[in-house]
């Protein structure tokens, strides 16, 4: 599939702010073999007065701003051309757990995609007893049999509501809930699958939305979405699942980066000075291209 991107970032500050220092990430990934960035820009407004572009540890691209001059907003735009060709789900060849602990055992490189990054707890998708033993009830079959029944689970228990939490929710509050967004069904996933000693990441990127029979579909209605890549062994690799919707990643899944957590790909974050309080409007468009 064939995808023109578009993403605008709005924010008001209540008194001018100034000192300002970001961190984007929000650019498309080029994935080798599955995604393939055609072009790409990002723009803001006011323009910083530094910018570098540059890749994180696990590969995301990422661009730093700063300000010198105080501003009352702030507007990013990102345009992408994106080609995704994900390859169609073969034979499960994963092992069971307890052979994926022996080739994790195996695994002698600390690179990016290691399995020993995403195994232990981190600050969004901590280790916690009622997770795991949910995570359990998905049975003792292979990794992806266990990562696609959990998957599905989590769709079918969970309630999306999007007013039940916030970016800084953690897992362990959104399970308790059983409610959330995507980035609360991922953490869940991610916290389960690692309780049980299965390596699981977050994966930031888009999502594709499709209008109901009969209807138009409405600009700027699709989002930044949230699901998760699992390590189903050496054979196998890595998997990709999106809870929220009960399914693999498909080519309707667009993805910008990889992390232990959400706080590895937040799509902005920084630090400025400023009075009173602040407004934000994102808006997203995937316009898959004949």
């Amino acid at each position: 599939m064939l995808y023109d991107i578009r993403l605008s970032m709005h924010y008001d500050y209540e008194a001018a702010a100034g000192g300002g220092r970001h961190l984007v990430r929000v650019l498309p990934a080029n994935l080798g073999g599955g995604q393939r960035v055609v072009a790409a820009s990002l723009s803001f407004a006011p323009a910083p007065s530094e910018r570098s572009d540059f890749h994180d540890f696990f590969g995301s691209n990422v661009t730093a701003i700063s300000f010198r001059e105080a501003h009352r907003t702030l507007d990013i735009r990102m345009n992408a051309r994106v080609a995704v060709t994900r390859p169609e789900i073969g034979l499960d060849v994963s092992p069971r757990v307890a052979g994926l602990a022996r080739e994790i055992a195996a695994v002698r490189s600390l690179e990016p995609n290691s399995p020993h990054h995403f195994l232990t707890a981190t600050d969004f998708a901590g280790l916690d007893p009622a997770i795991t033993a949910y995570a359990r009830e998905s049975g003792d079959g292979s990794v992806v049999a266990i990562a696609t029944d959990l998957c599905n689970r989590i769709q079918r228990d969970f309630t999306y509501d999007g007013a039940a939490t916030d970016v800084q929710t953690r897992a362990s509050d959104a399970f308790a809930l059983k409610r959330g967004v995507c980035q609360d069904f991922s953490h869940v996933m991610i916290s389960g699958l690692r309780g049980i000693g299965i390596p699981a990441g977050y994966v930031s990127g888009f999502l594709r939305t499709i209008p109901p029979a009969g209807q138009e579909r409405l600009e700027g209605a699709d989002a930044m979405h949230a699901w998760v890549r699992v390590w189903c062994g050496r054979e196998a690799g890595w998997q990709e699942f999106d809870p929220t919707n009960g399914m693999r990643a498909s080519n309707d899944h667009i993805t910008v980066g990889y992390g232990r957590d959400y706080g590895d790909v937040a799509p902005i974050v920084g630090v400025l000075k400023t009075a009173g309080g602040q407004a934000g409007a994102q808006a997203v468009d995937v316009i898959p291209m004949a």
